[in-house]
């Protein structure tokens, strides 16, 4: 539970009691009253997502009911294939990918899965990607461009893994080479950070054409609470650091380091799933529509030019 939702949950707990009463006894009318209690669970709603402090938008972005990669392959992908390896190692379950059709249009589509339960986490390591996925990740950007088809890459990762065994195997390496490997694919690309972006282990797999970020996602160089041990000796800083690191949304468009922000429902994507995935495919089809009239040598220049401007941009 979020701790500033727990006004909210109160009233939504009501309003379920008075439901259930209503529903056993036909005799009581209380509609009027579970309406007026709605009404002010949208008031509510309202009032706290229009003003979330970048602490809270973290704390929004790692919500254990927010929708993961998988829950978006079933709601926007038809024919979904996944392909596993990276012909080098083996298979990375932090980072899935494969076929499948978006609206009718083949695609390529990768992203990292965190899991909704202990058993999941544990299965997917949290959605940290070890070199094998990064590797993999650069197979699947080959094959795409080898077929033609366009690239598509959902981010929620708190970063690639640290482990001793991923470095012992080339991480930086891998992610380097990821990125290398999106700047140089001549097909369409497209990125959008559902949840999490966490340092290289998102940006290897999001120099796209086209990034979005939805509305109470976040991305950042590294997690206020890393940040805060390194700036202040103490992760109880991390609130200071999540404003410090410019990492919300807005911030990432101010700074044009993001193209546009998909927005969530009311109260964020877990609490509507359904209509945050049907967003995020909307903008995924009118988005290959313009990216699709586009030269590959230009695309892919425009691309080269897009990141390395990054920076470079003089205040009015």
């Amino acid at each position: 539970m979020l701790d500033f939702e727990k006004p909210i949950l109160e009233l939504e707990h009501k309003i379920a009691e008075l439901q259930k009463v209503s529903a056993d006894d036909d005799s009581m009318d209380i509609a009027e009253e579970i309406n007026r209690m709605q009404a002010k669970v949208s008031r509510l709603l309202q009032q706290t997502y229009s003003k979330l402090t970048p602490s809270q938008k973290v704390k929004v972005a790692r919500h254990q009911d927010r929708p993961h990669f998988l829950d978006y392959i079933k709601a926007m992908v038809d024919d979904f294939t996944p392909l596993s390896g990276d012909r080098v190692y083996g298979e990375d379950e932090a980072l899935i990918g494969g076929l499948g059709r978006i609206d009718g249009q083949p695609v390529m589509i990768m992203g990292h899965e965190k899991g909704h339960d202990t058993t999941e986490r544990l299965k997917h390591n949290f959605g940290m990607a070890r070199p094998e996925g990064y590797r993999k990740a650069q197979r699947l950007m080959d094959m795409a461009e080898k077929f033609n088809l366009p690239v598509i890459s959902l981010i929620d990762t708190a970063g690639a893994y640290p482990g001793l065994g991923a470095e012992e195997r080339g991480q930086s390496e891998a992610i380097a080479r990821s990125i290398e490997k999106c700047l140089s694919i001549k097909v369409p690309f497209i990125s959008i950070i559902i949840g999490e972006g966490g340092s290289g282990g998102a940006i290897a797999i999001a120099a796209a054409d086209r990034v979005f970020m939805l509305e109470h996602s976040v991305y950042s160089v590294i997690s206020p609470e890393g940040c805060a041990s390194i700036l202040w000796r103490s992760a109880d800083y991390a609130k200071d650091a999540s404003s410090a690191l410019k990492m919300t949304a807005e911030d990432m468009v101010e700074l044009g380091l993001v193209d546009d922000i998909i927005k969530e429902p009311l109260g964020g994507a877990h609490r509507n799933p359904e209509k945050a995935m049907s967003r995020a495919k909307s903008k995924i089809i009118e988005t290959l529509k313009d990216l699709s009239e586009i030269d590959p040598d230009k695309l892919m220049s425009m691309r080269h030019k897009k990141f390395l401007d990054m920076g470079r941009k003089k205040a009015a």
